[in-house]
């Protein structure tokens, strides 16, 4: 899923590409988009796009007359420009959006089709989508301190629950975890100061420094961003398991849970432990690993 600085690149990709430009024509291919009937769709064509914003996960247009288009990616969906009148894909496009400049086209490589596309009227109507999660990037350690520890939760579902964090999700959370050294599975509530203080630093950091490396790849939004996948070079553990972690060298460990994985570095963040992976414990039992010594020499290393 396009995670905050995936959103943040697109919304610079797309701002000289369609701001102050009018919407010449709209063309949706999967009926499941749409989410709204009124306003209609048709309202915001010829009308011009007049600011982009970013609310959580969400890419909001601002057309004209406070005409507003709220996209959500979910996990496939995505950006892709073309010249003026491309027509969407055939299997995966769900809608193309015409300008003067171009067409944008909007894709989901996945059967279960979840993007979505509602059209509101006014900055009520925009607030209605808003989660109200905290932006990590302008608060102070105080404020995310409070935050963090308004309810008890693990790490990992705190940094991802976007009524609590504004646009973290899997691949941002895992790096931001393992940049801290601190277990996915460790409580909220449960943190020294110490610790808040380098998961706050952590945060800001570590998506701060995503967000100038995806810039450096799509050339400050002169390059359109193609390739929005939550597996990127560079990462130090997400999508990287078994391979060796950047810092210490010890092999990435991973969880699986429902449709996501989630990675970690056991020296760096678990003290050598292994945390059991529901699925994978359950079959494996007594066999399980505890630790990384044992987790290696399972390994043969």
């Amino acid at each position: 899923m396009p995670e905050l600085p995936d959103i943040t690149i697109y919304l610079e990709a797309l701002a000289p590409r369609i701001v102050g430009q009018p919407l010449e024509r709209v063309r949706i291919v999967s009926p499941s988009l749409l989410r709204t009937v009124d306003p209609p769709l048709a309202a915001a064509v010829g009308r011009k796009v007049v600011a982009l914003r970013r609310i959580g996960k969400r890419i909001v247009w601002e057309m004209e007359d406070k005409l507003f288009l709220v996209f959500h990616l979910m996990i496939a969906g995505r950006f892709k420009w073309r010249p003026a009148s491309t027509s969407p894909p055939a299997k995966v496009g769900l809608a193309s959006f015409d300008f003067p400049t171009g067409t944008l086209l909007l894709t989901e490589a996945s059967s279960k089709k979840r993007a979505s596309l509602h059209v509101v009227a006014g900055e009520a109507g925009v607030a209605s989508h808003d989660p109200a999660g905290l932006n990590v990037l302008e608060a102070d350690l105080p404020t995310f301190r409070e935050r963090l520890q308004s309810e008890s939760h693990t790490l990992k579902r705190a940094l991802t629950d976007p009524h609590m964090f504004d646009g973290i999700g899997n691949w941002l959370s895992d790096e931001i975890l393992h940049a801290a050294k601190l277990s996915l599975f460790q409580l909220t509530g449960k943190l020294s100061d110490a610790e808040i203080a380098r998961l706050y630093t952590a945060t800001q950091q570590t998506t701060r420094s995503w967000i100038e490396k995806l810039r450096v790849e799509t050339n400050g939004g002169a390059t359109f961003p193609e390739k929005v996948s939550a597996f990127k070079e560079g990462m130090a553990v997400h999508g990287r398991y078994k391979q060796p972690c950047p810092v210490c060298g010890s092999p990435v460990q991973r969880i699986r849970y429902a449709d996501n994985e989630a990675n970690y570095c056991a020296t760096c963040q678990t003290r050598g432990r292994v945390l059991a992976d529901r699925s994978l414990s359950r079959l494996l039992k007594a066999d399980w690993p505890r630790s990384l010594e044992e987790w290696e020499a399972k390994l043969g290393r």
